[in-house]
């Protein structure tokens, strides 16, 4: 059982754990804001393994974490230990 808010180590592991051998689901949302900023969903699944994970944030009824990059943000929330759902996604503005 998946025990939250996670610590920001543990949540990067399981965050590439899960993009290695679990499911990784899009919200309608994540969907629309990638498509105003251009992005993939391999660009979102190839930044996850490799992104900073920032700490845990409580909004809408679940903790969420941000992973970013020099030019991408993703926000995530974990379904369970196997899965996770991407909320958001944009790409950084210069």
């Amino acid at each position: 059982m998946l025990v939250e808010p996670l610590k920001t180590r543990e949540a990067g592991r399981l965050i590439r754990e899960i993009v290695r051998n679990g499911s990784v689901a899009f919200t309608g949302h994540a969907f629309a804001e990638m498509a105003k900023d251009d992005l993939a969903t391999t660009d979102v699944i190839n930044m996850l393994r490799g992104g900073v994970v920032e700490p845990a944030e409580f909004e809408n009824g679940s903790w969420r974490h941000r992973v970013r990059t020099a030019r991408i943000c993703v926000v995530v929330a974990f379904r369970s230990a196997t899965e996770l759902r991407v909320v958001t996604a944009w790409r950084m503005k210069p």
